[in-house]
């Protein structure tokens, strides 16, 4: 199976009413574990990078290539995207690497810029994109605000959320309808109807951030009205560390990694199976 670009993963989910289940890497157990549990459930999915991932591992292309050399040898088609790029010398190296890195999307994160530097940043990625063949995703802040779509309370209006994506070229929009980062536990309450009516005005695919803290249902009831890209990290490293706890509390005296890894990685796989069957839909 060869990479598979982010538009080709997200044009389908739109043609099944589904969404691309989209999982954030911070190390390579993590990326191992995507890339099985979607072999697991026979899923296309999309490997993420945050800005703060690229950070942790001191630059982009080791963890990078890792992906790129894992979603070729998957038997699922994968991707790989970049997710909330906000530092314009990383952004410049995202489009100098390009596909010869396997990339296929990136999120230009502005939100928590004044809307009309928003509008100007989106819109300079969108093209950049256009010219380099990489899917663009911004997201629309609190109007007005500094703390970004995912303050509490904060939710997207349809209405500018239209204008934006006409005024930017974006090709997908992350947009506050409920779920928040970093959640630990499942308790999110999702504006199912906000969703629907941002998918019948908004003219490209929603996207869905925070989804660890949105339980199964209203995850499967936010794709049918509308969404088409879920993000989901914390809830992988929730899984991970517990099992990593789990193993070396029975064990105190381990010091080989592997045995805690191993089991930490496969609990991860188990989960990126079971949320690609929430999520995938069709």
């Amino acid at each position: 199976m060869t990479l598979a670009p982010t538009a080709t993963l997200i044009d389908a989910a739109v043609a099944r009413g589904g969404a691309v289940p989209s999982f954030n890497v911070i190390s390579l157990e993590h990326a191992e574990a995507i890339v099985a549990g979607a072999d697991l459930a026979g899923v296309g999915v999309l490997l993420q990078l945050s800005e703060n991932a690229v950070k942790y591992h001191g630059g982009m292309r080791p963890i990078l290539a890792a992906c790129r050399e894992l979603a070729t040898s998957a038997r699922s088609p994968i991707g790989i995207h970049l997710d909330h790029f906000e530092a314009a010398p990383l952004i410049d190296e995202a489009f100098a690497l390009g596909s010869a890195f396997g990339l296929g999307s990136l999120m230009v994160d502005a939100s928590t810029e004044p809307y009309e530097r928003n509008v100007t940043l989106t819109a300079s990625a969108s093209a950049r994109g256009r010219s380099a063949g990489l899917w663009i995703e911004a997201e629309l802040g609190e109007v007005g605000g500094k703390d970004g779509a995912h303050a509490p309370g904060v939710r997207t209006d349809p209405s500018e959320a239209a204008r934006f994506v006409e005024a930017t070229g974006v090709d997908g929009l992350a947009v506050a309808v409920g779920s928040s980062h970093a959640m630990t536990e499942q308790t999110a309450s999702l504006d199912l109807d906000l969703i629907a009516r941002l998918a019948s005005i908004v003219q490209v695919p929603l996207v869905l951030h925070g989804s660890s803290g949105v339980p199964d249902a209203v995850l499967r009831q936010a794709v049918a009205a509308g969404i088409r890209k879920v993000n989901v990290g914390t809830g992988l490293n929730l899984a991970f560390t517990a099992e990593v706890r789990a193993v070396l509390d029975a064990a105190p005296a381990l010091t080989d990694p592997r045995r805690y890894l191993a089991p930490a990685r496969d609990r991860v796989s188990d989960l990126v199976a079971h949320l690609c069957e929430v999520i995938a839909g069709g």
